[in-house]
């Protein structure tokens, strides 16, 4: 009884990890160059699973087809019209002030996303895989939002 009672503060703690990475927070790589300048290949962030999603915010996608995660940035949110012209963002025929996106993105339609799509494009866009490819993604394959570094430590904490 009493190699139990020691045991308890340890099972406490282990029982506080698992739910903190299950349901809040856990670690995240960036895998690739898609989100290049904001973000390099083999980062480790703090991935948040809770609260709402805004435009611009960096979230961590999984895509049923795709191993790894994707780490994209918001750029159309439910309810709106996305087209792109001339490597310009126009949502609901406003252009968007853009200043995440380097590169030369190619056209596409206007589209108008769900009750619950979101557009998300990689701040890298001449090679980003990400909704000009894939199409708008569901609210529920998005795993959380980003915006923290943990390493590498000399660019430990919060990015745009």
């Amino acid at each position: 009884m009493k190699f139990l009672k020691s045991l308890l503060p340890y099972i406490i703690i282990i029982f506080i990890v698992v739910i903190i990475r299950t349901y809040i927070m856990t670690p995240v790589r960036v895998n690739g160059t898609s989100m290049y300048p904001t973000l390099d290949g083999g980062e480790i962030m703090l991935l948040n699973k809770l609260g709402k999603i805004d435009r611009f915010d960096i979230v961590v996608v999984k895509l049923d087809d795709k191993e790894e995660n994707l780490i994209k940035r918001i750029v159309g949110l439910p309810g709106e019209t996305i087209e792109i012209r001339a490597s310009r963002i126009y949502i609901n025929d406003k252009e968007l002030e853009d200043n995440f996106g380097v590169g030369v993105t190619y056209d596409i339609d206007k589209m108008t996303l769900g009750k619950d799509e979101y557009f998300m494009l990689g701040d890298n866009r001449s090679i980003s895989l990400d909704s000009r490819e894939f199409g708008a993604i569901k609210r529920k394959e998005i795993k959380g939002t980003t915006n923290f570094v943990m390493y590498p430590f000399k660019k430990f904490g919060k990015v745009k």
